[in-house]
């Protein structure tokens, strides 16, 4: 019944007074292997989340980005392909992939805000005992619908995913490398980023906890919300 590091992040002010002596980068360690997308899906494992779920959602999330990618090529794009001789330029092609990370990033929240299931098993965890058989069976039944949900969803979106990067690189033979290239860098960037944007509720909730500051308290969990 020890709370896991998704609880000790969402614990009130007071709770995390009485609950919460983790030093700054234990909070840090802590968001990595709760939201970074490569430390949640393979490295996590005190979490209520099913771990097969897991590593389809990142799997399904480079699908995702690859597909976003080739969406970006247009004419101008492929006029400029076959100027540069099929050369990558990268200079021309860093606001199509600050795009599509972008794109990416939200539709990924998204994504696993439908297919994750330890709000329901926290859900479970904190009922009361006249409650506990009630809200065990809805909640159940709430992740089953989930993950039926999940599994339909992202089969009828691989399918066209699949079609459509299949026929993009059919026609457009000579822009497959570049293609790739965008792709893994778009998604190493969205890899990378929140590597640095986790260091930031830190400095608001390690001193609040210390100083008694509660607005900075509630000032670190709205950045974590965000980052």
């Amino acid at each position: 019944m020890k709370y896991n590091d998704t609880e000790l992040n969402l614990l009130s002010y007071k709770e995390a007074l009485k609950s919460d002596k983790r030093k700054y980068f234990e909070y840090y360690i802590s968001l990595l292997r709760t939201r970074h997308l490569l430390i949640f899906s393979f490295f996590n494992g005190n979490d209520y989340n099913s771990w097969t779920i897991k590593i389809n959602l990142f799997f399904f999330t480079f699908a995702v980005n690859y597909t976003i990618n080739a969406l970006f090529f247009n004419h101008s794009t492929m006029h400029k392909i076959y100027e540069d001789g099929g050369e990558f330029d990268f200079i021309y092609q860093i606001p199509q992939i600050l795009y599509s990370t972008i794109i990416f990033s939200f539709l990924i929240i998204l994504v696993f805000q439908l297919a994750l299931s330890e709000k329901n098993v926290l859900k479970i965890k904190n009922s009361e005992i006249d409650n506990l058989n009630k809200n065990i069976e809805s909640e159940i039944n709430g992740i089953k619908c989930k993950f039926i949900s999940f599994f339909i969803i992202v089969l009828i979106i691989l399918s066209f995913f699949g079609y459509y990067v299949g026929c993009f690189c059919a026609v457009y033979k000579n822009a497959q490398i570049h293609l790739l290239i965008d792709t893994l860098l778009s998604f190493i960037i969205s890899l990378v980023y929140p590597l640095i944007l986790y260091f930031l509720p830190g400095f608001f909730r390690i001193p609040s906890l210390k100083n008694s500051k509660e607005c900075m308290y509630n000032m670190s969990k709205i950045i974590q919300l965000f980052v």
